[in-house]
Formats: structure tokens, sequence, C-alpha cells
């Protein structure tokens, strides 16, 4: 799960550098920064879901 979190964060950064580089493309940056902060959180929701079951 932690792969694919980070290959997500990956791609959305890439998208928001396009749009951003691109003047026609900004769209594509708010929305690139906006489904990294978004994976981001869940990713860290998700990791702390799973410490707090591990523990006995």
């Amino acid at each position: 799960m932690l792969t694919a979190i980070v290959i997500l964060l990956v791609v959305w950064a890439i998208l928001a550098v396009v749009g951003f580089a691109l003047e026609g493309l900004l769209w594509l940056g708010i929305i690139g920064v906006i489904l990294f902060i978004g994976t981001l959180i869940f990713g860290f929701v998700r990791r702390a879901a799973g410490r707090r079951n591990s523990r006995p």
C-alpha cells in the first residue's frame, strides 16, 4: 500500500510541475497539488490507523 501511495505522490507532483510550467495548463497544476495533498493526508491516516490496530 505504501508503494502505491508513493507512486501516486510522484505522479501528482509531476502533473503539478507540468501544469505550472505550461501557462495554458494551470488547472492541471492546481489539480495536481490538490491530489498530492489529498494522497499525502490519506497515507498518513492509513499509516496511523495501522499502527493503532497493531498494538496489543
